[in-house]
Formats: C-alpha cells, sequence, structure tokens
C-alpha cells in the first residue's frame, strides 16, 4: 500500500491506475487526464490527490502495474519452476501472454512517453528484469539440485540466456507479428538446459 494512504484510499488509487492502464492498452498512452477521469468515474481533485505530479506520476504509476502484470502473467508457474512440467506450462504462459498482447508492448509505449532521462522510468524496467532474472535463474537452481537440468551451466548465466532470448523473441514478434521466433528461442535454450 502506498505511504500515507488508507485501505480505501489505496483501493481507489488501484483502481484508477488499472482503469487508466486498460484505456491505454485501448487507445495508446496519448489519453488526457479527463479521459482517465472519465475512465475511472474520478474526480479531478481525486486524481491529483493520488497523483500530484500530474500525468507523468499516472505513467509512471501504470508503467509500474504494466511491469508488475508482466510477472503476474507467468504465475503460478514462476515461482515454482521445480519440475520441466512447469517449466512447460511458464513456457506457454510467456507465449500466450505476448499472443494476446499482440504486436504493441504496453510497457515500452509507456515508457517511451515518459522522460527519456527519467530515473524512475529506467528503475521500473530495471527492477522487471531483475525480479524475472531472479525467479528464472531460482527455477534453474532448483532443478539442478535435482539433476533435471545441467549443472555445468550456472543458474545465473542460464537465466540470462532465457531472459534475452525471450526478449529478443518478443521484440521480433513486435516487429514482424510473428511468434515462432519468441517459441523457438524459448524452446531451444530449454532444450540447451536439459540434464
Amino acid at each position: 500500500m502506498p505511504q500515507g494512504l488508507t485501505s480505501k484510499g489505496a483501493a481507489t488509487r488501484q483502481r484508477v491506475i488499472e482503469g487508466a492502464a486498460a484505456l491505454m492498452r485501448r487507445r495508446g498512452p496519448d489519453v488526457s487526464l479527463d479521459e482517465v477521469r472519465a475512465e475511472t468515474s474520478t474526480s479531478k481533485s481525486q486524481l491529483f490527490h493520488y497523483f500530484p505530479e500530474g500525468r507523468q506520476h499516472l505513467l509512471l504509476a501504470v508503467a509500474q502495474h504494466e511491469a508488475d502484470q508482466v510477472i503476474a502473467d507467468q504465475q503460478p508457474y514462476i515461482d515454482e519452476l521445480t519440475s520441466w512440467e512447469a517449466w512447460n506450462a511458464w513456457r506457454d504462459a510467456v507465449v500466450e501472454h505476448y499472443r494476446r498482447q499482440g504486436r504493441q508492448c504496453p510497457l515500452n509505449v509507456l515508457i517511451g512517453q515518459l522522460a527519456p532521462s527519467a530515473e524512475e522510468a529506467s528503475a521500473v524496467v530495471t527492477g522487471l528484469l531483475e525480479r524475472w532474472h531472479g525467479l528464472l535463474a531460482a527455477g534453474v537452481a532448483a532443478m539442478q539440485r535435482k539433476g533435471l537440468m545441467r549443472a555445468d551451466v550456472p543458474a545465473a548465466r542460464a537465466a540470462d540466456a532465457l531472459l534475452s532470448g525471450l526478449q529478443g523473441g518478443a521484440v521480433t514478434m513486435i516487429a514482424s507479428g510473428r511468434i515462432e521466433p519468441l517459441e523457438a528461442a524459448l524452446d531451444l535454450g530449454l532444450d540447451a538446459l536439459r540434464g
């Protein structure tokens, strides 16, 4: 819960973020605060209470929401990557996430709307990648302890390769509309780790 907010205030703030995120996914990030207010049934004073710095503050909150959603869309699998069944389910969840998302990445679009030098925007992306990497590395390490993945590849390095392949496949999919490069990156990356 954001500091200084009651549980009701935090729920209202979250409702505004989720409504703004849905609106921006449909129409792009060039929506006005008046459109967000209409979408979320929020008064102007409420909007500025929760986002005192205005549109940039709201965009940053929506970007963090979208980053959190990337991990949420991989649940419950990414937290329990301790069997090949779980890894295969995770792979399918990732492919489905990007298939649903289509050619436009809401997080990239939002980050592009924030000031290019904004440390907060960079922190959102860095935080997402670090969390994602940590979850993948933990899964690889768990599999290695069970003797189910190659032990000669450090878990952090394996996570680097999987995440880089995934992101490269996602960028290719966004550019071309083809999901196959993402599927290939994940399938070949996982195959290379089989014990």
